[in-house]
């Protein structure tokens, strides 16, 4: 399970005009719809065709814990495509993005200075350069550990050197240990 990616998704979702569908019938047939045939929405949730045909015609109702999983996350990952393109656009230029974490956060910085790890509480908005590097390395299938990488880089700018004011020798930032972890936009 990806935190960043998941959270970064999460906070797309928020933007959605529409539910996404909710019964397993018509989450099958918004696949099928979108992927143009049974046989292809079967092959991505490893179930077979004539399965898919009995969850469209709902003669199936209730799927698996782990098959009902994997159609709500895809069927997720497809909805609205416009309305995610308009509300990753609108992050990355004019509105930056939120994040509320609570990790352990140190810093590397001269000696003579407090560099301490300690677990932090932090809501900070990021500038909107951060929202589009977070969305560009996910939609590239970045790690979990270069989104993390470019979290603390926002950071380390954002908070710890409040945007070029204060702490300018501060060298690295350590981002460890999250406890919590959610986006906004």
């Amino acid at each position: 399970m990806s935190m960043f990616g998941d959270g970064l998704d999460a906070a797309v979702q928020k933007a959605f005009t529409r539910p996404a569908p909710k019964s397993a019938g018509a989450q099958m047939r918004y696949l099928v719809k979108k992927m143009k045939g049974t046989r292809a929405v079967a092959q991505m949730l490893r179930i077979s065709q004539r399965t898919v045909e009995r969850y469209v015609k709902d003669q199936i109702k209730k799927p698996r814990p782990d098959l009902a999983a994997r159609l709500e996350r895809e069927v997720k990952k497809r909805w609205q495509p416009q309305i995610r393109a308009k509300a990753r656009a609108k992050a990355a230029s004019t509105g930056g993005i939120v994040i509320d974490t609570q990790a352990r956060m140190g810093y590397t910085a001269p000696i003579g200075s407090t560099d301490q790890d300690r677990i932090r509480h932090l809501t900070v908005a990021l500038p909107p350069v951060y929202a589009a590097r977070l969305f560009d390395a996910q939609e590239q299938g970045a790690s979990d550990a270069r989104l993390q990488e470019i979290t603390a880089e926002a950071l380390k700018e954002v908070y710890f050197q409040d945007g070029g004011r204060r702490a300018g020798s501060l060298e690295e930032v350590r981002f460890t240990d999250i406890e919590h972890l959610e986006f906004d936009l």
